[in-house]
């Protein structure tokens, strides 16, 4: 897939990912996706449309993922 789209959770990202960083993503992935690194003038809504749901999917899931062991990890650490 696209290597330059990081790895956001813990332990990989030992705080929480930004918003910032979550739609870094999201638009890398529709980049990707897409083959369009700027849309053309009539892409653009359905381009930003795909961003802001990859975004938000994005967020919803790092939100409920339950990453066990990170703490230890990080105490040992």
């Amino acid at each position: 897939m696209c290597r330059s789209i990081k790895t956001l959770r813990p332990p990989v990202l030992p705080e929480e990912a930004t918003e910032e960083e979550i739609r870094a993503a999201a638009l890398q992935y529709v980049r990707k996706v897409s083959g369009f690194r700027t849309p053309a003038a009539h892409n653009r809504e359905v381009f930003e449309r795909a961003v802001d749901a990859v975004a938000e999917a994005t967020a919803e899931l790092l939100a409920g993922l339950e990453v066990r062991g990170g703490a230890a990890r990080q105490a040992a650490g």
